[in-house]
């Protein structure tokens, strides 16, 4: 076949592939109205992308530096570059050449939006090759289009404005897969030996090397795309373990094994060597990557010696088995770092206590902690149940029938990302290609059982005739139409309709966080200075932390431009990692569900270092942490017994909050508005939303004869932690003095705040707020006391007005 021919016979693939870039690229694109906001505002979705952006933005006005130290984050720690850089510095590069060295945030915000839904459209390109390659064209082409309708997590990291690098880690590693596959099917076809190369002979290597190099490449900048990227290298290194024991027990060669997996290896090694900064992370992948350049050719050398001395054939997989549990009985005694390695293969995800609650590290099917098949259907649709079928097939195949290099790659790459997947969900993103591969390759199976291979020639030949279309035809184009690609296809558009991400309220309340309370007196676009190991990041006198629990860290620094103590990386947590009897650390975990203000004020000024300072000047609170998400609060702390309770109702057992809830720091904030608080001040809140929270007052007025007014208040709320003004005063003894004032909240909603105590001839109130107003150069509260205390016992009243000052530096008023 000429070049024509090969180019005429290929135009219909593709066209097949650009139909499924575009298909893909238009699903991933519909929600961009809910994305694009105003000129002025992308709302990104979910968390991470918001740091993403955070490094954007950084290395835009740095260019090209990472930020590889970021102080605007976890005060007063700060934390060293927690993602890989390639994801970013891509993104960053490309804004900076499309912005000629000075874009503006419009083209930041809009490049960002738009980079994961490419990088998604994108996928099919190594997907189809990989099928292609493994199978044929055909299930290529299926292939390809099945994983651009591809819905569930693969979907939702790459929609529109999820601006964050899981959709580069299938994208690189499928690009992966896809170069390994081919090197093995030439470096099989050639029988590459360490003879030949060692004799200088190159002419059997040469096919493969240019594949063997591109893999290289593909696995390195994975792994710079990525910190848990020792993934994918490992399951290189199973699947050339399992490809060694196969050869080795039907008497083929294995050097062509080890001589991949050792090119490979070594050069994402080197695009490893030379990436700075990325903490022990690089260790980690400097020793995977060479424990399996060292591994590889021990394999091989052990199985020629198996057959130079004739030994039972069975020998081999047994004395690697013996190996591995000697080396990692050996790494345990001599090498913690080695040993760390194998571990973090495995404990990666393995998580425990608060660890748990982290929605995308849950396990695939489980839902509401019980065992479920509705997120296998949510995530892949009929091609879940399909896959599983054609991998089952595959083994099969595999143990009865004449088996090939590249179909054990697929079996155990598939394999390995099952594993990964029931352990967490995240990983539902990598298995949605392999899902569209096994599933294309059944789809088109059950094609050419149907004859619509000879049905396909008539047309090419142009000898097609009507008559010709049979009822298995249309049965097994139906299967096609309507079990592989309509469910998938209906799935992904039913959720491709949003992103996620902050709501209006958050956006409302941390853009009011940014304008209306003081500068912490560091440049947010700043190059900080990366601390020596045994030191800590110096901060301005001026800085201060933001309390808000872990999942709205990066909205609060990227949004709000303040210091969040928490954030998505799951630092700043506090709380317990292993058991009960451990100190609970100081943290937003400990702190929202202390029990008392005086313990919560306890964990802020544990957080700072300098006893004279408290950890965070402001408490962000949203109703969800007041609700669906306390427990998840609970859970990081490893002690989640009797905040909820059982009582019984005419429905039947209700599980309910209880005293301990209502007795968090949380809930005084929240619910109850931070009334009779001595240091904590409501400064703001958001609009009003429709929640959980008038069930919550509703049972703490029926249980615990309450009062509350049982009305929705603001979605999020901001608390300042100040001094508080102390008001002292005489009254008879052993009378009841009460202090209140009514606050009017910036949303018009009044509440009576109110402390009382019991006269041992004096009395004494610490009180947070002022009456005269904000002041110059600190925070502008819209949230304030409509006049004076109101200072009562017996048959007196008495009016006290506190300035702003008196709230602020402690001052005492006598009365």
């Amino acid at each position: 076949m000429n070049k024509q021919d090969k180019l005429k016979e290929g135009l219909p693939y593709l066209f097949g592939l650009i139909i499924s870039f575009l298909v893909a690229f238009y699903i991933r694109t519909i929600p961009k109205a809910g994305v694009f906001i105003s000129d002025t505002f992308v709302r990104f979705g979910g968390n991470d992308p918001w740091y993403h952006l955070r490094n954007v933005e950084s290395i835009v006005h740095n260019f090209p530096n990472m930020l590889w130290f970021d102080a605007y984050t976890q005060f007063p720690n700060g934390t060293n570059q927690v993602f890989a850089p390639l994801y970013d510095m891509a993104l960053a590069t490309i804004i900076w050449v499309l912005g000629f060295g000075n874009p503006d945030d419009s083209l930041i915000y809009s490049v960002s939006a738009y980079y994961p839904s490419i990088l998604g459209a994108l996928v099919i390109i190594p997907t189809y090759f990989a099928a292609k390659w493994v199978f044929n064209r055909e299930v290529g082409i299926l292939a390809s289009f099945l994983v651009a309708i591809s819905c569930g997590q693969f979907l939702s990291r790459s929609i529109i404005g999820f601006n964050d690098h899981h959709i580069a880690e299938t994208l690189l590693s499928t690009f992966t897969a896809m170069f390994l596959i081919i090197s093995l099917k030439k470096a099989d076809n050639e029988k590459i030996t360490f003879i030949e190369l060692r004799n200088k002979n190159f002419g059997k290597v040469k096919p493969a090397i240019p594949y063997l190099i591109l893999t290289g490449i593909s696995l390195g900048a994975y792994s710079l795309a990525w910190k848990g990227a020792l993934f994918f290298s490992f399951i290189i290194g199973v699947y050339i373990t399992v490809q060694h024991i196969i050869n080795h027990m039907h008497g083929k060669t294995t050097d062509y094994l080890a001589i991949s997996g050792m090119v490979v290896f070594f050069i994402a090694l080197l695009m490893v060597l030379m990436t700075p900064y990325l903490g022990g992370t690089k260790s980690l992948y400097i020793n995977g990557l060479l424990a399996g350049i060292v591994a590889f050719p021990i394999l091989t050398a052990i199985s020629i010696e198996s057959n130079r001395k004739g030994l039972k054939r069975y020998y081999f997989p047994a004395s690697i088995l013996i190996l591995f549990v000697s080396g990692i009985f050996i790494a345990k005694l001599f090498s913690e770092s080695a040993y760390s390695i194998i571990v973090s293969v495995f404990s990666y995800f393995m998580r425990t206590g608060g660890g748990l609650t982290v929605a995308e590290a849950s396990p695939l099917l489980s839902l509401g902690g019980q065992f479920s098949l509705q997120p296998l259907w949510y995530n892949f649709g009929a091609l879940g149940y399909i896959s599983f079928i054609a991998l089952g097939i595959l083994i099969y195949k595999a143990f009865t029938q004449k088996n090939t290099p590249e179909n054990t790659f697929l079996i155990v790459w598939t394999l390995m990302i099952i594993w990964a997947m029931l352990q967490q969900n995240r990983f539902a993103y990598y298995y949605s290609v392999n899902a569209a591969i096994l599933s294309a390759w059944i789809g088109i199976k059950i094609l050419d059982l149907a004859g619509w291979q000879s049905l396909t020639n008539s047309i090419k030949s142009k000898t097609f005739n009507a008559k010709n279309i049979k009822i298995m035809h249309i049965l097994s184009a139906a299967f096609i139409i309507l079990i592989l690609i309509y469910p998938t296809y209906s799935l992904a558009m039913q959720q491709s309709q949003g992103t996620g991400g902050p709501n209006g309220y958050w956006i409302e309340a941390t853009q009011w966080l940014r304008y209306n309370t003081p500068d912490p007196g560091l440049d947010y676009y700043e190059s900080y200075e990366i601390p020596n190991e045994s030191e800590s990041y110096q901060y301005p006198e001026t800085a201060y932390g933001v309390m808000s629990w872990w999942d709205y860290g990066h909205w609060i620094e990227v949004i709000g431009h303040r210091i969040p103590n928490a954030n998505p990386f799951q630092q700043g947590v506090g709380g317990r990692r292993n058991s009960i009897d451990e100190e609970n650390q100081p943290g937003a975990a400990t702190f929202f569900t202390a029990p008392s203000e005086e313990a919560a004020t306890e964990v802020l000024e544990a957080i700072h270092p300098d006893p004279e300072k408290a950890g965070a000047r402001y408490i962000v609170s949203d109703v969800e942490m007041a609700t669906g998400k306390f427990y998840a609060m609970t859970a990081w702390t490893l002690d989640t017994n009797d905040y909820y309770i059982q009582v019984q109702t005419d429905s039947g057992t209700m599980t309910v909050p209880g005293p301990r809830y209502y007795n968090s720091m949380e809930a005084r904030l929240h619910i109850f508005d931070g009334n009779g608080l001595k240091q904590y001040r409501l400064v703001h809140e958001s609009p009003i939303g429709n929640t959980q929270e008038t069930g919550y007052k509703n049972v703490y007025n029926v249980l615990f004869n309450g009062n509350l007014a049982e009305e929705n208040t603001g979605y999020v709320k901001i608390f300042e932690y100040v001094d508080g003004a102390t008001i002292t005063g005489t009254a008879p003894e052993n009378e009841m003095v009460t202090i209140s004032n009514t606050i009017l909240t910036n949303q018009m909603r009044t509440f009576t705040y109110t402390q009382s105590t019991t006269s041992d001839g004096t009395y004494s109130f610490t009180v947070p707020y002022s009456t005269t107003g904000p002041i110059e150069g600190k925070t502008q509260f819209d949230t304030m006391p409509t006049g004076p205390y109101v200072i009562s016992y017996g048959d007196v009243t008495e009016q006290v007005s506190v300035s702003e000052l008196d709230v602020l530096n402690g001052n005492t008023i006598e009365v």
